[in-house]
Parts: structure tokens; sequence; C-alpha cells
């Protein structure tokens, strides 16, 4: 009698598993109805090969990016490239000196898609197993195009997903523009329930940007969502031009801050798919 129950318990539990994971799906695909895709990069490569040249730049630098950043991001193969359907992002514990004569102690990666790709308004999704640990600051994000002519923040950010290695179970989701940037960005976090983890499971991270609204959301869940009355009075809403996309795992820095004796290494993000979407006429 007690193995029946226990066998029956199970099926049960295996049944309201998929029952659930079907409506998700349902869910998301009625969602997605009213979109049509523009852009994407689904990773599927053979394993070690370089990320797409045609839609990324890998940028390099270890100046600390504006945030006293520890890591060196690379072109390396080490640091970014594709494996069983993902992009790999891996952060390294090594000492490493650049071209521009800059050692740093830990090597990530950094990839955009400006000069490849931008757009404005849409839904911009990414699938995501982001990596872990005190000082490890993992992105997925937006910026103007016109970043080198307006500059940052005048040219606007929008922050998809940041995750700080001392906050496991929240994301942040943010806009940066002039006269409310850094510390003043305005943001929502979210977290997971029951003390559940990020970087135990991939997700989605999504945001759906209008001319008078940004809505943040981590798979089906609505957190936050931004609009020109809440920015400075005076301050322009700089969200009505094409941006392009980043994905990055940073080290240390003014708000993770640094690695610790509890930071294990190597991490590494692991990205399913980034997808970018327009309404559907």
């Amino acid at each position: 009698m007690t193995t029946f129950l226990t066998k029956s318990k199970w099926y049960l539990a295996v049944f309201l598993l998929c029952v659930c994971a079907a409506a998700q799906t349902s869910s998301s695909q009625s969602a997605l109805a009213k979109w049509t895709l523009t852009w994407s990069d689904e990773f599927n490569a053979a394993d070690g090969i370089a990320v797409d040249s045609s839609k990324w730049v890998l940028e390099t630098g270890g100046g600390g990016w504006g945030n006293n950043e520890l890591e060196y991001y690379t072109n390396r193969a080490q640091n970014s490239f594709q494996h069983g359907g993902n992009l790999v992002i891996k952060v390294l514990d090594e000492k490493y000196t650049g071209a521009d004569g800059v050692t740093r102690n830990y090597t990530s990666a950094r990839l955009k898609t400006l000069g490849k790709f931008s757009q404005a308004y849409g839904r911009f999704e990414a699938r995501i197993k982001i990596p872990r640990g005190q000082g490890i600051w993992p992105a997925f994000w937006m910026l103007g195009d016109d970043i080198d002519k307006a500059a940052w923040p005048a040219c606007g950010e929008i922050d998809i997903m940041e995750n700080i290695g001392k906050e496991p179970s929240i994301v942040h989701g943010t806009i940066h523009g002039p006269g409310y940037s850094g510390d003043n960005g305005i943001g929502s976090p979210y977290s997971l329930p029951k003390d559940e983890k990020f970087a135990e499971a991939f997700h989605i991270y999504a945001v759906e940007w209008e001319p008078q609204a940004i809505r943040f959301y981590v798979d089906d869940h609505l957190y936050g969502a931004r609009t020109p009355a809440e920015i400075p009075k005076g301050a322009k809403w700089a969200y009505d031009h094409p941006f392009f996309l980043l994905l990055n795992v940073a080290v240390g820095g003014s708000w993770p801050g640094n690695p610790d004796t509890t930071t294990v290494f190597p991490q590494t993000m692991l990205v399913d798919y980034v997808r970018v979407y327009q309404p559907k006429k």
C-alpha cells in the first residue's frame, strides 16, 4: 500500500509538472503571437565555433569600463564560443595583459551588435543561465546606437537583466538616461520564490518597449514598467531611437564588489538564444 501511494504521488507530481509546462508554453506562444521576429541568434553552430561576426562585435579592453571592474575583455576563443546550442561566456581567473598594456587578473567577454543591428521599439529577449559568485556581474542590456555622437548617458541605456553575485535570487531591470544614470537609474528588482537561485536554471529575460513605456519581464512575469512620468523634471526620455544589444559578464566593480575566497572560477554564462521582435501590423 505504501509503495502504491508513493508511486501514485510521483505520477501525479509528474503529471502536474507536465500540465504546468504545457500551460506555460501555450501562454508564451500566445503572448508572442502579436510579434514578428526581426533578428535573432540561436547559437547553434558547431562546438567551439566563435560567435557570428556578421551579428556581433567582441569588445576588448581592461580599463574598468566606468565601474572599476577588474576583468579584461578579450576576443579569444577561451572567453567566448558556442557549445551545445549555447553561447558560452567564460570568466577565467588568470593574469592577462592586453595589446593596450593593461594587465588584469581576470578575463571575460563582452559582445555587442553596434554597427550590425539596432532597433527602436519591440520585444527584446534572451534565454540565459547566469553564472554565480561574489563579484560576478552578468548582464543583458541595450544602449542607444547614437552613443558615439551623443555619448553616455544621453544615448540612453536599458538594462534588461543584471545580477550581482551576492544576490543570487534577484535580478534587476533598469533604465539610465541624462539626469537619471548610475546610482540614480530608475528600475525594479525581481526575486525568485522560495530562495531559488537564478544560476540554477535558464530563464527568459525580456523587455517590451513602446514610445512611452518599457516593460520588464522574467519568464512570463511582468515586474516593472518605466514611463516618462518617472524621470526627473526637465530630464529627457532617451528612448525614441534605435538601440543595440550587449551581453557580458563583468568581474568586480563598484556595485557587486570584488570576488572573495568564496568565489569559484571559472564561471560561465550560457545564452540559448537572443531574439528581437516588432509588433505585427
